[in-house]
């Protein structure tokens, strides 16, 4: 028999974000992801009465694709999917993984095909013109990524991605107001320095209608404001591989020194950041706060999230928040300022918002972890 935490999970996609209407085509992409939730949610979009249309992929045979893959053919792939894309309201994909670093041994010039040709443009009719939410499912290899057991790893999973956005969204409200009027930024902390300006950016809540989970409140530095330094305390899985200790120095904007743990992701990394002129500009800043997501655990859409946490973003920047910056690159990157990792200070215009991963002024108390929860 299911689980009956599948059906809260698809009752709260279908209903909460995507707020699908009947007759609305959802196109259902899963990565790796059992049958039975898949069952649960293809009733639960026919229940709404959208239409679904189900693809279902294997990492494993995606990296036989991408290195074997030709420009041509990756161009001719890129352009079906687009254009069944195009046929879409709305967008449902399940990122499952049996291993997280499948990829890790394909080609870079292979996966920037992929970037370019394919995910690229499909990315940018998802985004900007369909109902859409992301999510991962829970794996073996996820759990062992997080450092828990199976079970306890579902257990949490389930607590996180079914917990009340509702609740959430109003107590992020006044923070989106403060990040609308805010210029200046300051951030320090444990080998971290940044200051730039947000002013008339905007910013947007995140509260479970985009990613599941959720807990962010993004905007976006003007391009060329940047100025600092930042050593991230998070490890990061992008592209199949793993990075440690990333470091960036940067000036007026763009990122001029990068390095990571060892010479090999100190190369590789400055690679995806030559892979075009905006992946060394930052197109997003986020606060995070979920209250159950405390530690990384080398999933993005979860470690973006951490309680006490803000990440930032080279690359390409969202057109709801935009400073411009166009790239194939999106890479968050996470700097948690909780004390247990060192501490640390987020200002507007001089006025201390958050200290030590806590929320300070009372109107965004209800942010705070023992108040979400």
């Amino acid at each position: 028999m299911p689980d009956p935490r599948l059906s809260q999970l698809a009752h709260t996609l279908v209903s909460h974000s995507l707020r699908l209407r009947a007759g609305e085509r959802v196109l259902i992409e899963a990565f790796d992801t059992p049958d039975d939730f898949l069952q649960v949610l293809l009733k639960t979009v026919a229940d709404a009465g959208g239409v679904p249309f189900i693809e279902t992929r294997s990492n494993r045979v995606l990296r036989a694709l991408y290195q074997n893959a030709s420009e041509a053919q990756m161009t001719a792939i890129g352009e079906h999917e687009l254009r069944r894309m195009e046929t879409m309201d709305a967008y449902i994909g399940i990122r499952g993984a049996e291993n997280s670093l499948e990829l890790s041994d394909v080609p870079a010039e292979k996966l920037a095909l992929y970037q370019n040709l394919w995910w690229r443009p499909v990315a940018d009719r998802r985004v900007n013109q369909t109902k859409w939410v992301v999510l991962r499912y829970p794996t073996p290899a996820f759990a062992q990524s997080a450092g828990m057991s199976t079970e306890a790893f579902t257990d949490f999973y389930f607590d996180v991605c079914t917990l009340d956005y509702g609740k959430m969204q109003k107590a992020m409200e006044p923070l989106q107001e403060r990040m609308r009027k805010a210029d200046q930024v300051h951030l320090t902390g444990e080998r971290l320095d940044l200051r730039f300006s947000i002013k008339d950016i905007g910013a947007i809540m995140c509260y479970g209608e985009r990613n599941i989970p959720d807990g962010e409140c993004f905007s976006c530095p003007i391009r060329d404001s940047v100025n600092g330094h930042i050593q991230f305390n998070t490890t990061s899985l992008y592209q199949g591989s793993l990075f440690e200790g990333i470091r960036f120095v940067l000036e007026n904007g763009k990122i001029i020194e990068a390095s990571a743990a060892s010479p090999a992701q100190t190369e590789r990394l400055n690679q995806i950041l030559d892979s075009d002129e905006g992946a060394r500009y930052i197109g997003e800043f986020s606060l995070g706060f979920n209250p159950y997501v405390l530690q990384p655990m080398r999933d993005t859409l979860f470690d973006e999230k951490i309680a006490g946490s803000f990440h930032f973003t080279p690359g390409q920047a969202y057109a709801i928040a935009d400073n411009g910056n166009r790239s194939q690159v999106h890479w968050d990157l996470v700097y948690i300022q909780r004390p247990e990792y060192g501490g640390g200070e987020i200002r507007f215009d001089g006025e201390l918002i958050r200290k030590d991963g806590l929320f300070v002024p009372e109107d965004l108390q209800g942010l705070n972890p023992e108040r979400l929860k």
